[in-house]
């Protein structure tokens, strides 16, 4: 802008702000806040839509066409089909893409009743929740495709508590699944299993790919869905592994050596300290590590030589993470909802709602 132009349009905004200032009511000018709620309607309602009104028609050079109201965040505007086609909007749409995307995220957080008092908390236009729930149950977000190819696959269950079809009997709980991609990209898939390995198919599979994970017999099963058998290397999550030798229990020299030995990948070696110890407990781990033995890795290998992540935390906290949506306390979710706001969340992970 030039130093004109910008004398100019300080000017004119000079004579904008005494028109609007006359115009408001002085029990609107008693604080700061309510000075702050005032001026912002006055922008949105006779500011921006007058600001919309030139340079949409200017920027597409479309004047014709019938005109419908959209919301935005600089107010209701009246944009033609035309125009609206030409900025591809969405036909029929009540939202302007950025007023979407802010509703979305605020969507993404809360419920829609606290999302609707939000969203008007925050921009001043006020969207129904009924309208929220129809934006988000209307998306349609596609899993990210990584670009440099997939070397680590991390996998987690996490749950979700369901609504009761039946009145008056209780809620229920039903496993999801996530899954973390080089800790970079991230899906979630509710009761819903080829989903998840068509999306991990589709992407560029490297050679070896590692899989990390606990040691829950579902995850190995997927795996053997994932790429073919060459470049598969399976990681038992070595903080879980621990977990599972601490709870044998034991004295502390033994409960050392182990650890040590297990840090290394010899498991052999850990079978023998424990074989001939009659509590229950040593049996247990024993069994575990019998199962596991193909995926307990020498760790301390790969973490010097920087191979690959000996531990699953990206997907644990990318668990937690999609818990603190679904998990809101007191919520339910009926059965065709779940998949829904598991899109939306994870969109929201992978920054699809921050482009």
């Amino acid at each position: 802008m030039t130093p004109e132009d910008q004398k100019r349009l300080k000017a004119h905004l000079k004579e904008v702000a005494s028109i609007l200032y006359r115009n408001t009511d002085s029990t609107e000018l008693s604080n700061f806040e309510s000075i702050e709620k005032s001026l912002r309607q006055k922008i949105l309602s006779e500011v921006g839509p007058e600001l919309g009104s030139f340079f949409f028609p200017t920027a597409s050079g479309i004047k014709t066409g019938r005109t419908r109201t959209v919301k935005s965040v600089v107010g209701s505007l009246r944009i033609t089909n035309n125009q609206g086609k030409y900025f591809g909007l969405k036909p029929y749409s009540q939202l302007s893409p950025l007023m979407e995307k802010c509703a979305l995220i605020i969507r993404n957080n809360e419920y829609y009743q606290k999302g609707e008092k939000n969203l008007e908390t925050f921009i001043g236009i006020p969207v129904s929740h009924s309208t929220l729930h129809r934006l988000v149950k209307s998306q349609k977000f596609e899993l990210p495709t990584s670009k440099q190819g997939v070397q680590e696959i991390f996998l987690d269950g996490g749950k979700v508590r369901l609504r009761n079809e039946n009145k008056g009997e209780p809620c229920y709980w039903k496993d999801y699944k996530a899954l973390c991609l080089d800790n970079v990209y991230c899906g979630a898939f509710f009761q819903n299993d080829q989903d998840l390995i068509d999306w991990t198919n589709s992407q560029k599979l490297l050679h070896p790919m590692y899989w990390v994970g606990d040691g829950h017999p579902g995850i190995w099963n997927l795996f053997q869905e994932i790429g073919v058998t060459e470049q598969r290397q399976q990681i038992l999550d070595w903080y879980h592994l621990k977990e599972n030798f601490y709870k044998a229990g034991g004295s502390l020299k033994r409960s050392k050596q182990a650890e040590s030995l297990l840090w290394s990948g010899q498991v052999n070696q850990v079978i023998n300290l424990f074989k001939d110890l009659k509590r229950k407990a040593f049996k247990t781990f024993c069994t575990y590590l019998e199962t596991h033995r193909n995926r307990i890795v020498n760790y301390q290998y790969y973490q010097e030589e920087s191979l690959s992540s000996i531990g699953s935390g990206t997907v644990e906290s990318t668990i937690k993470r999609i818990g603190i949506r679904v998990k809101l306390s007191g919520a339910q979710w009926n059965i065709e909802s779940v998949a829904s706001i598991l899109s939306l969340r994870c969109a929201y992970l992978n920054g699809q709602l921050s482009t």
